[in-house]
Parts: C-alpha cells; sequence; structure tokens
C-alpha cells in the first residue's frame, strides 16, 4: 500500500514540473505566466517564446505523463498505469511547484495516452494537426482530439473499460479547461496560429 501511494505522489511530482516556466526563465528570462494567457503550457508557450520552446515544452509535457504511466511497470506494482497517469494530469494542471496554477492538460494526457495505448495516441495526434492545419485553433483542435479519443476507445478497445473511462475523463477535463476559449472562439476572438 505504501509503495501504490508513493507511486501516485510520484506521478503528480512529476507531473507538477512546470516545463513552460523551467524553460521560459532558464533560457529566455521570461515568466510566460505574465504573458498571453498565463497558462504555463504548450500553446502560450509556442504563442510567447516561439517555435522552438514551444516545441521543447509540449514534449516535456508529453513525457510527464508517459513517464508517469511508466512507473507500474518500471517498478514491478499491481496498479493500472492509467490511474497513475491520472495524478501525473492533475500535477500539470494544479502543479505544487508553480502556485497550483499549470496548463490544460492536453500534452500530459496525451503522454499518458503514448505509455498505455500508442497507436491511439498516434491516431489522436494526427487528428490533432488536421484539425489545426484547417482551423488554426489550437484550443478546438485540443478538444477535437479529446472527442476523437473517446470515440475510438469505444469503437475500437471497447472492451477496455478503464481506457473508455479515463479518456472520457481525460476529455472532459480538458473541454472543462478551455471554456474561456470556446466563449472566444464562439465570439471570434480566439488567437489562431501562425506557423501552421
Amino acid at each position: 500500500m505504501i509503495q501504490i501511494i508513493l507511486c501516485m505522489i510520484a506521478a503528480y511530482l512529476l507531473g507538477s514540473i512546470p516545463s513552460g516556466l523551467i524553460i521560459g526563465k532558464l533560457f529566455y528570462k521570461t515568466d510566460i505566466r505574465q504573458h498571453g494567457s498565463g497558462n504555463l503550457g504548450g500553446t502560450n508557450t509556442f504563442r510567447t517564446l516561439g517555435v522552438k520552446a514551444g516545441l521543447t515544452v509540449t514534449l516535456a509535457d508529453i513525457l510527464k505523463g508517459t513517464l508517469a504511466a511508466s512507473l507500474p511497470h518500471l517498478f514491478n506494482l499491481d496498479l493500472h498505469p492509467l490511474l497513475v497517469g491520472v495524478f501525473a494530469i492533475l500535477g500539470h494542471t494544479y502543479p505544487i511547484f508553480a502556485g497550483f496554477r499549470g496548463g490544460k492538460a492536453v500534452a500530459t494526457s496525451g503522454g499518458v495516452l503514448l505509455a498505455y495505448a500508442p497507436f491511439l495516441f498516434l491516431t489522436v495526434l494526427v487528428l490533432f494537426f488536421i484539425s489545426l492545419y484547417i482551423t488554426k485553433y489550437v484550443s478546438l483542435s485540443s478538444m477535437f482530439a479529446g472527442i476523437s479519443a473517446i470515440l475510438y476507445a469505444i469503437i475500437l478497445r471497447g472492451s477496455d473499460i478503464p481506457l473508455i473511462i479515463v479518456v472520457v475523463l481525460m476529455a472532459s477535463f480538458v473541454i472543462y479547461r478551455h471554456r474561456a476559449n470556446i466563449k472566444r472562439i464562439i465570439n471570434k476572438t480566439e488567437p489562431k496560429i501562425k506557423w501552421l
């Protein structure tokens, strides 16, 4: 039981590593929380610091989720990787190392899926970029990716109940975290990307 608790705490702490804050302050002398949306995720990093920093932060956030979901396997624990991954997502969204103000959990959620269902991750990633190419909205594409993940899990992995439950929770959380973006999309004030 102690090992299980420690594993969940470790996953939360992994998720709490504020990649955007670290990259911004270390290499750009910039606190991205004071720019753009004030968010610590990849999207605001792209917008504030550019493509190179944005890609670095996004990859780091994905790897946080992947490593966290891999902890049960690495330490031979009888614990579902998706459950552990959820703690990393919570850590990313409410990071103890950054005043509990984090990102919107898209990349870290993707990282959890990468560890557990790689083909699902790749499929959703392709659909995300197709949507992004068409709409130029990262927020809308993120929500579309979440809904696509639900459909994939239900249609192609219908017997994997834990996956379906977690993917529904992930997608719902991502949509909830993007509620302000939804209003801006409706009002046509949501910023569009210019690099794709």
